[in-house]
């Protein structure tokens, strides 16, 4: 047996369905990607500066919470 390379081009095989899914798949995972990513951008600069988010405390007197439940 010889291993010569025959003359006869190789055909390309056709796109199967899965292969289109897998392309499919790839560019929906690629414009989720950047969607989140413009997200992030949206919130980015106030994710981390919690100074302007100071909550309201108000304290009462003991007394006054007792009198209520007695």
């Amino acid at each position: 047996m010889s291993t010569q390379l025959s003359n006869v081009p190789l055909r390309k095989q056709p796109m199967t369905i899965y292969t289109v899914m897998l392309i499919l798949s790839a560019l929906f995972l690629l414009i989720a990607v950047i969607a989140m990513w413009l997200e992030a951008r949206r919130y980015a600069p106030d994710y981390w500066q919690t100074s302007t988010a100071r909550p309201s405390v108000s304290a009462q007197d003991v007394s006054e919470t007792i009198s209520h439940f007695g």
